[in-house]
C-alpha cells in the first residue's frame, strides 16, 4: 500500500500552493492531504498537524515547504511518519529555531520585501506581528518563474506569519530518526539556498538542487513529485 502523503505549506502561502504537485501524486496512487497551517506558532502548528497525522491509518509520507518544514521536522516524530521530505526548507536541530539558522547566512531577497502587520492577540493589551510580503514584489521574490497570472492571485491571498513563530525553537528533530530528502532551489528568494543547504548536509539529507524559485512545486511538480516518490519507496 502507498503511504499518505501530508503536504504541508510554509509562510505566504495556503495549500493551494501545491495545485500542480497533487495531481502528480495522484496520479500516482497516493493518498493526499494538503491542510492548513495556522502559521502562529512553531508549537501550536505542530501539535495542530500531529492530529492531523494521528488521524491517518497507516504510513505517511511528510513534505513540508518552507516554514512548513520546520514544522514537520518537529511534527515528523510522530510514529506513522516513515520519511520527510524538505522542500526549501529549515532542518532545524533540537533547541534551534528559523531565526538562529537563517542568521547564520546573508539575507534573502524576502528581507527587502517583508510587511509587518499587527494583529490582535487574544488576552493581551500588546499586539502581534504578522509577516507578509509585499504584494508588488511578491511575483519576483516567491514565483518569477511560475505563470505572472498564478502568481499574482498568491499575492493578494498570502496566509501571514506571526513574526515570534520564527524565534520558537525546535522540541526534537525528527530528521534524526526519519529517513529524509530534501530538495533546495537555487533561485530562491525567500530561503537563502545557502540556509537550506547547510541544514541537509548537517543532518545528512539526500538533496536535490532544482534551478528554480522559492515556489519549487508550482515551478517543478514533477521533479518534486519524482522526490517524493523516491522518498515513498524507500
Amino acid at each position: 500500500m502507498n503511504p499518505t502523503v501530508v503536504l504541508v505549506h510554509g509562510a505566504f502561502a495556503d495549500a493551494s500552493s501545491f495545485a500542480r504537485l497533487v495531481p502528480q501524486l495522484l496520479d500516482a496512487g497516493f493518498r493526499v492531504l494538503a491542510p492548513p497551517v495556522p502559521n502562529r506558532s512553531l508549537a501550536g502548528d505542530a501539535a495542530y498537524l500531529r492530529s492531523v497525522l494521528r488521524s491517518i491509518a497507516g504510513p505517511v509520507v511528510l513534505a513540508g515547504h518552507s516554514y512548513g518544514s520546520a514544522v514537520i521536522t518537529v511534527a515528523g516524530a510522530e510514529s506513522n511518519v516513515r520519511a520527510l521530505v524538505y522542500l526549501c526548507g529549515f532542518a532545524l536541530r533540537e533547541g534551534e529555531s528559523v531565526a538562529e539558522l537563517q542568521g547564520r547566512f546573508p539575507d534573502a531577497e524576502l528581507a527587502s520585501a517583508l510587511v509587518h502587520t499587527p494583529y490582535p492577540l487574544e488576552g493581551s493589551t500588546e499586539p502581534g506581528t504578522d509577516l507578509s510580503v509585499d504584494i508588488e514584489k511578491f511575483p519576483d521574490v516567491f514565483a518569477h518563474d511560475v505563470d505572472p497570472a498564478l502568481a499574482r492571485v498568491m499575492a493578494v491571498s498570502q496566509r501571514p506569519l506571526a513574526a515570534t513563530a520564527l524565534a520558537e525553537r525546535a522540541a526534537v528533530a525528527a530528521w534524526r530518526v526519519k529517513p529524509s530528502w530534501g530538495v533546495i532551489a537555487t533561485g530562491d528568494g525567500i530561503v537563502n539556498p545557502d540556509v537550506a543547504r547547510f541544514g541537509y548536509q548537517r543532518g545528512r539529507i539526500r538533496t536535490v538542487e532544482i534551478d528554480s524559485s522559492h515556489a519549487v512545486m508550482l515551478a517543478h511538480p514533477e521533479q518534486v513529485a519524482g522526490v517524493i516518490r523516491e522518498a515513498a519507496s524507500a
